[in-house]
């Protein structure tokens, strides 16, 4: 059976002066660094259709996901579930979900964005021709555990490891590198597909629009292939404790942007290796499973939202900046989600050839990501999160435990401890039914 492939990009890059999303403080887009872009592929092999769409943004909401769904399902005839649509997680993207108080969604760009990723998939199809795949693994490290323990039981997000109270890191990291490679007949590049794990963070505070280390790997990459429009899509891994910086050494730390150029460079010179030791396929198996599962909703004590209240009354100058927004977030939560006991949530496997992608739309913890790929029958496993919309962090049960940020109980941290686990339970199923 015929094998077909496309694949596109858009720029998506936001206007000069747009708020930027990433921090708990207000940033404006001063310049364009490098452009933001959403990279396309499309794969058909006349029995599935599916579509990837990455995105240069720190996560889309749900409700805009499924919008921009069914719009291209509607003009393309696509099933709604074999469409997904990715975030690489940038932290110097505009602000596409209004989490601060005196922040809101820029609800002009979205409208803009979503205009684009309709029409973008409709010139990727357009594209598609005859193809071949290419799927193989290797190995670099570009993230490193930011959960910090101390020796009275609290934990961190960063901290000092050099201290004497320090009793070690909390959790993994993973260097697993997947890379799927598609060519055309003539054996010319016609994307890209690679996945890592690491907090696209190395320009967070900056004031411009930058996709970060995605994007510099991009860059390079198509310098090396000589391909200055070849649509490479990064796939964001297991990484919701998972950052840039080696806290063990912190003395090795450099410049944000020098940090951006070496992890790029590191993902690019890894996916071209893997690359040519890739034999290519002309008749993969194309299939892919959904399943959407019920994650409760942790619960609020009342001491907290009378906190949270007070502090909130108090105001950002007294309360300070940090604690202010967290305050904010708990009432947010409490607020929203009060008479709620659950939230469903979609996790979906897509098999290509020999090749599994499990999905989910967290910040997940990097270890749920490890028991993912553990339990996978797939010969490469792709752990991509941030897929069709963000419902937060999630930590495992010592990420809750020991509390601190990404741990603690706020409006983007509101599951249930079961919830990672659900996820591997999910996705183990849905990968082994495509490989039955």
């Amino acid at each position: 059976m015929a094998f077909y492939a496309g694949a596109g990009k858009k720029i998506i890059t936001c206007n000069i002066g747009d708020s930027l999303m990433g921090q708990l403080h207000i940033r404006k887009c001063d310049y364009v660094l490098d452009d933001l872009e959403a990279n396309c592929i499309f794969l058909s092999n006349e029995k599935e259709k599916i579509i990837l769409i990455g995105c240069d943004l720190a996560v889309l909401l749900p409700d805009f996901v499924e919008k921009v769904k069914k719009q291209i399902e509607k003009e393309t005839s696509i099933p709604f579930e074999n469409i997904y649509i990715f975030c690489t997680h940038t932290h110097t993207g505009p602000n596409t979900a209004g989490l601060l108080p005196d922040d809101p969604t820029n609800t002009e760009y979205l409208d803009q964005l979503h205009l684009w990723l309709v029409e973008l998939v409709k010139q990727t199809i357009s594209s598609a021709r005859k193809a071949k795949i290419g799927y193989a693994q290797g190995n670099v490290l570009i993230g490193y555990n930011r959960r910090v323990c101390w020796m009275d039981g609290t934990h961190t997000m960063y901290g000092d490891t050099q201290k004497k109270e320090f009793a070690g890191i909390e959790g993994p990291e993973d260097p697993t590198h997947c890379v799927i490679s598609i060519v055309d007949r003539e054996n010319k590049p016609v994307a890209i597909i690679h996945n890592n794990a690491c907090h696209s963070t190395c320009v967070e505070n900056g004031n411009f629009a930058s996709a970060d280390f995605p994007g510099e790997a991009r860059r390079i990459i198509r310098n090396i292939v000589g391909q200055s429009e070849l649509p490479v899509l990064y796939l964001q891994g297991a990484s919701g404790d998972l950052s840039p910086w080696n806290l063990m050494k912190p003395s090795s730390r450099v410049s944000g942007i020098q940090r951006m150029r070496e992890i790029g460079a590191s993902l690019a010179s890894e996916t071209m290796r893997v690359i040519s030791t890739m034999e290519y396929e002309s008749e993969p198996v194309i299939k892919n499973a959904t399943e959407k599962i019920k994650i409760k909703i942790r619960s609020l004590e009342e001491e907290q939202i009378e906190q949270a209240k007070k502090i909130v009354e108090k105001g950002e100058k007294e309360a300070g900046r940090w604690n202010y927004v967290l305050q904010w977030s708990i009432l947010q939560f409490y607020n929203d989600y009060k008479e709620k006991t659950f939230e469903e949530i979609p996790v979906h496997a897509i098999r290509i050839g020999d090749c599994g992608i499990a999905t989910n739309p967290y910040e997940l913890y990097c270890q749920f990501g490890i028991d993912i790929r553990r339990r996978s029958p797939a010969k490469i496993t792709m752990i991509a999160q941030l897929a069709d919309g963000w419902y937060g962090y999630c930590p495992t049960i010592y990420g809750i435990l020991g509390g601190g940020y990404s741990g603690m109980t706020i409006y983007w941290t509101r599951h249930d401890y079961q919830a990672g686990y659900l996820v591997v339970d999910a996705c183990s199923r849905l990968l082994h039914k495509l490989w039955k």
